[in-house]
């Protein structure tokens, strides 16, 4: 059994360490004062002193007397929960900025409000014009859809309202698209055409496309989309791709995170990535996994294996790929039927010799393997592939991970331990998708294997936290909240509380584990001497605030190596 211990520096509050560069140049300090510091250690200290980018020195207010000078950046936390950095440890980096610059419906309560959005976006349209939106989720709407497939709405009122655009929306999974009718006659989509294996056109009761398209199916409206895009100078694209990438870095920021776990990128985007960080343009630290087929990286892609970039700005060391969906969209690979769509077992997207290929790549230079994996047979498929490759190489401690992990048969909950396989969940999963887990799984595959962090932490499993954003908003305090509680925000619905995290358990989730999970364990995760001046600080303390306090916390400071990144004005 592969198990973490994560090795602690115990430091006294009189202990200090410092270089004599340092001490010699007590200008560059930023100092950090505050009667409640978490470190994430068995240590505690009153006061830190971060120089050129690292942290150098804890202990004592006293300790902090030979590190102030006139030029010093003092602040006076007290009163306030300093802790190390939030690390987003799943999301979709270049897709929040996107998110950010079009439609947004997170936040819609119906489907009347999403025609609306595209209705007014419409009419200061030029013709031709694709409409681009994200975030809509059928299940979470509070007025009902009437006239429906599977809980889907038919396109009529979105074409009706967007006769000359062509309409591109995508679930917040992003597992499926809406498309509007014109958009559909762009693709040609008519009774005849046939559903892609791994996804599907969902049909009324005469065959007719709604304007929804499943998993795989939703390439068929995308890849119009991406020839539109094509009209574009390559120097428009990459303006564009710019714009959004600076967006994402502020909206992190703002809500206290330092660091970022990109879900998948494609060769254009990691050497993007890369330069900026080399030229002293990635303010957020950034870590990135490749997304490509395995015969796209047969080749050699050793130089897209980066560590550290830019004073630890960018690194690209794992390789992404995925074997089912989403649960929303009917694409979770299930073990047994749907229990609200029967003799339905949801989408295998990647075939198996696929993922075994990949994991091959990604073995040979030296990179993590993250597949993502929702339905419970999608996840014993994974582990099976682990399982053999580990066996078969004699592996150890390569942290290869299972993004989501959501819905487990309990007899795979020990293997995740057992192999050292990391589940990469997001706590705001839980309560977001809580309304319909029962409707598509039935009690009892809900209670025992949805979301269960209880059951891998008390087995031994190294279990990280996100929002994989733009699915949902980035804000950790909300995934936080809903890790400790397992209850709605709007409703106060809770979904199985006895499977929650504790609040340290949650803290750790966003902190050291997520830095593990990368091999960053070393530099981040925990406020420690030597280690990245990478901090968050909160007007609540996460670990004593009552459950509704908890959402109540203002991000206050979020400084990135010693550097004050955001402040609430």
């Amino acid at each position: 059994m592969i198990k973490y211990y994560p090795i602690l520096i115990v430091l006294s509050l009189s202990q200090i360490y410092v270089s004599c560069d340092e001490k010699e140049s007590p200008d560059n300090y930023t100092i950090i004062y505050s009667d409640q510091i978490y470190t994430g250690t068995d240590d505690s200290a009153e006061a830190i002193a971060i120089s050129d980018g690292k942290i150098v020195a804890m202990g004592s207010k006293e300790d902090m007397n030979s590190y102030v000078s006139p030029t010093a950046e003092i602040i006076d936390a007290t009163g306030s929960f300093v802790m190390p950095g939030f690390i987003e440890g799943h999301g979709h980096f270049s897709r929040l900025g996107s998110s950010l610059m079009n439609l947004n419906f997170l936040r819609s309560k119906s489907w009347d409000d999403i025609v609306a959005m595209v209705k007014e976006k419409a009419e200061n349209a030029k013709p031709g014009e694709w409409i681009i939106g994200r975030g809509w989720h059928q299940e979470k709407w509070s007025v009902p859809v009437h006239d429906h497939v599977h809980g889907y709405p038919k396109h009529f009122k979105l074409s009706d309202i967007s006769p000359d655009n062509p309409v591109l929306l995508v679930h917040a999974s992003g597992h499926g698209i809406f498309a509007n009718q014109k958009a559909m006659e762009m693709a040609g989509v008519n009774k005849e055409t046939a559903n892609p294996v791994g996804g599907e056109i969902v049909r009324d009761e005469n065959g007719m496309a709604i304007g929804v398209f499943e998993e795989r199916a939703a390439q068929i409206v995308y890849s119009l989309y991406e020839e539109y895009l094509k009209q574009l100078s390559e120097e428009e694209l990459k303006t564009n791709w710019l714009k959004g990438i600076e967006l994402a870095q502020d909206e992190c920021f703002k809500k206290g995170i330092t660091s970022f776990q990109d879900a998948g990128s494609q060769f254009h985007e990691l050497e993007r990535y890369t330069q900026m960080a080399e030229d002293g343009d990635m303010r957020i630290r950034l870590w990135a996994m490749m997304r490509h087929s395995s015969e796209k990286m047969s080749g050699d892609i050793s130089k897209y294996r980066v560590i550290g970039a830019g004073d630890d700005r960018f690194t690209c060391r794992a390789i992404k790929s995925e074997l089912d969906g989403a649960l929303g969209s009917f694409g979770a690979w299930l073990l047994e039927p749907y229990d609200d769509k029967p003799h339905f077992h949801g989408q295998n997207t990647t075939t198996l010799d696929e993922v075994k290929a990949i994991a091959e790549i990604a073995y040979r230079n030296d990179m993590q393997l993250c597949v993502h994996g929702i339905g419970d047979r999608a996840n014993r498929e994974t582990l099976d592939i682990m399982e053999e490759f580990f066996t078969k190489n004699q592996a150890k401690d390569l942290r290869w991970r299972i993004e989501h992990s959501q819905h487990l048969h309990p007899d795979d909950i020990p293997r995740f331990a057992e192999l050292g396989v990391i589940p990469a969940m997001q706590g705001i999963h839980c309560t977001s998708d809580a309304p319909y887990v029962v409707k598509r799984l039935g009690e009892q595959r809900a209670k025992e294997g949805a979301y269960n962090w209880r059951a891998l932490l008390d087995a031994g499993a190294i279990v990280t936290n996100g929002t994989d954003a733009p699915v949902e908003d980035v804000d950790p305090i909300e995934s936080y909240y809903a890790s400790v509680t397992r209850k709605r925000i709007d409703n106060g619905m809770e979904f199985f509380p006895e499977n929650s995290m504790t609040r340290e358990e949650a803290l750790k989730s966003y902190t050291i584990s997520n830095a593990y999970a990368a091999f960053e364990e070393d530099i981040k995760g925990t406020l420690e001497v030597g280690k990245l001046g990478d901090i968050t600080i909160l007007s609540k303390n996460l670990l004593s605030c009552t459950d509704d306090e908890i959402l109540e916390a203002e991000v206050l400071y979020t400084i990135v190596g010693g550097d004050i990144m955001y402040q609430q004005p």
